[in-house]
């Protein structure tokens, strides 16, 4: 990537013992970006329409209306679906940024606390487009322990919860693998902006092991294949309650040319000081490529959860019915092996405490 101007640059701190953490980013490149105008999305507005009066009694998770927001996706531009295509098969950028996607016109306030989802009618376009572009990449998968196992989260700034590394806070949220501790873990994310933050500082920044496994030693690269590694659960699974970490996992899994990522630079400690150092190499690493954006009402932001990282910088809700709102949305490649958690029929995952 070239070198990146001061004027373009945008920091997400928080202090830690001894240091200051920062996320400097570049924007997302044009070719990592599909800008949709409005005509092109005509026939899937129409579709979503038509989806809404047939279902509107259904819940979300109900097979039917998943299967028509499935269907609806080839009503989406060419383009776009390539872009996901490539994405879903391809070992490149880890994610892309999708712009001009439908938002309805009069939202509601942005949610306050942790409360229930809103009917998905009364957000059915933006939730139906959503749910269509993940399902080229996978089946919709979401988690009992978190947001009640809803298909689309809600994701807002939440009072109290400001400092806490999850998707309820507003300081910085450090680089990680969403659900890293998983044992069936997303492969892909997406978050929707409905509503921006009101300084527009919030940046959603990410980076692929790919653009950064060259740089990395050869004899980093093996510490950090090796299962050296735990992984402290979220809060926003386990609460307030004890402490739970996985069993000693690798970093990088697969080919050594083209690996798997699972990390988190918050909740992931090395066993051993050889992996500590290269776990801190590695973070150095990826700051240096880090790519991002301030997400606009109608942004999306997809993210190849495999192979890349995410994070976003700090921003100051007033909490006054107008702070940021993204929608969230998971899939994985393969549903059949989360079977073991899911009960027939359902997309959620029970608890795995």
């Amino acid at each position: 990537m070239r070198p990146l101007r001061h004027d373009e640059e945008h920091d997400g701190r928080r202090a830690t013992a001894g240091e200051e953490r920062v996320l400097a980013y570049r924007a997302i490149p044009a070719e990592a970006t599909v800008a949709l105008a409005p005509e092109e999305l005509d026939h899937f507005v129409r579709e979503a329409a038509r989806i809404r009066a047939a279902h509107v009694q259904d819940t979300l998770d109900n097979p039917r209306v998943l299967a028509a927001a499935e269907i609806a996706a080839q009503g989406l531009p060419d383009r776009l679906l390539t872009r996901l295509i490539e994405l879903r098969t391809l070992s490149g950028s880890g994610a892309i940024l999708i712009k001009g996607l439908p938002v309805e016109g009069a939202l509601p306030d942005t949610p306050a606390g942790v409360p229930a989802p809103p009917a998905w009618p009364a957000l059915a376009v933006s939730t139906l487009a959503q749910l269509s572009i993940m399902s080229v990449l996978g089946d919709t998968i979401s988690y009992a322990d978190e947001k009640g196992g809803s298909l689309i989260q809600d994701v807002c700034p939440v009072p109290g919860a400001e400092a806490r590394q999850e998707n309820t806070g507003s300081q910085l949220l450090e680089l990680h693998t969403e659900d890293g501790f998983h044992p069936f873990k997303p492969d892909f994310l997406s978050l929707y902006c409905l509503r921006g933050d009101h300084d527009r500082v919030a940046g959603t920044v990410t980076a692929s092991i790919g653009s950064v496994l060259g740089r990395l030693p050869q004899r980093c690269r093996q510490v950090l294949g090796r299962p050296l590694f735990r992984i402290r659960y979220s809060s926003s699974f386990v609460g307030d309650g004890p402490e739970c970490r996985t069993p000693e996992m690798p970093v990088l899994s697969g080919p050594p040319h083209d690996p798997d990522l699972c990390v988190d630079f918050h909740a992931m400690e090395g066993t051993t000081q050889e992996s500590k150092e290269a776990l801190e190499l590695l973070y150095e690493a990826m700051k240096e490529e880090l790519a991002g954006v301030v997400l606009a009402p109608g942004d999306m932001i997809v993210i190849d959860n495999r192979v890349a990282v995410h994070g976003r910088t700090g921003f100051r809700p007033k909490y006054d019915g107008r702070d940021r709102w993204l929608r969230r949305c998971f899939a994985v490649a393969d549903l059949r092996p989360s079977r073991v958690l899911r009960d027939r029929g359902t997309r959620v995952c029970a608890s795995i405490l």
